[in-house]
């Protein structure tokens, strides 16, 4: 069976670009998942195939975050938190068209540099971002669905979206927590940003069918506070 998104991608890709190669079929692979658009580091393949922990990093903090070099430095320092703890890190990004999982020490700068020249690349943003050969720091929503894609199960950020304050009226709602119903990824975070409306974020993550847990306590975090009012419906 043939990924209709990677058959999408494959048809923009030829009204932007005349070269041949592009018009070529896009490869599909068992689970219907592009096999030749994306790229991933051979650290990572090495240690998917081995069974080995691999933990999906986001990088929209590294672009939209913070100012270079810092997001550069913090970049580098989550990664080591990450090998430190006996996993391997696979920080995802998209460059010149190309979903990477898995950026280089080159490929980290590069997206530093760039900062928010690069286009902030959620789900939805994938298919254009990559269309165009452009570059694109993937948020939760995207950074799930291609860690997903190659077979990565675990991920780790900060702070994920949700629904927005008044979003009853305005139907603000993050794709982040549309994607944690439908794509096989444990996000492990501190919860939603303390700017959205906490309790229906809760609630349409029920509706969605989304296990939330909390280690530890059953308080459910925001942010960068361990408590919001709220609890969590689990304790791991």
């Amino acid at each position: 069976m043939t990924s209709s998104a990677a058959l999408r991608i494959n048809n923009i890709r030829r009204h932007f670009d005349s070269d041949n190669t592009v018009n070529k079929p896009t490869e599909v692979n068992a689970a219907g998942a592009s096999s030749i658009n994306v790229k991933v580091a051979s650290e990572v393949s090495e240690a998917l195939s081995l069974g080995r922990a691999v933990v999906a990093l986001e990088s929209t903090i590294i672009s939209h975050g913070m100012p270079y070099p810092q997001n550069l430095q913090t970049a580098k320092e989550v990664e080591g938190i990450v090998k430190k703890n006996g996993a391997v890190p696979a920080t995802i990004a998209i460059l010149d068209g190309v979903p990477i999982v898995g950026l280089s020490g080159e490929e980290l700068e590069r997206l530093a540099t760039l900062g928010p020249r690069a286009q902030k690349t959620a789900r939805r943003d994938i298919a254009y971002v990559v269309a165009r050969g452009g570059n694109g720091a993937t948020t939760v929503s995207a950074t799930m669905f291609l860690a997903s894609m190659v077979g990565i199960h675990v991920f780790v950020t900060g702070g994920i979206g949700g629904v927005h304050r008044h979003g009853e009226y305005t139907m603000d709602i993050s794709s982040d927590i549309t994607e944690l119903g439908r794509t096989p990824v444990a996000v492990i975070c501190a919860g939603v940003k303390s700017i959205l409306d906490i309790p229906r974020t809760l609630e349409y993550l029920e509706t969605q069918g989304v296990c939330v847990a909390a280690y530890k306590t059953n308080e459910f975090p925001a942010f960068f506070t361990a408590s919001s009012g709220c609890k969590s419906w689990f304790i791991i």
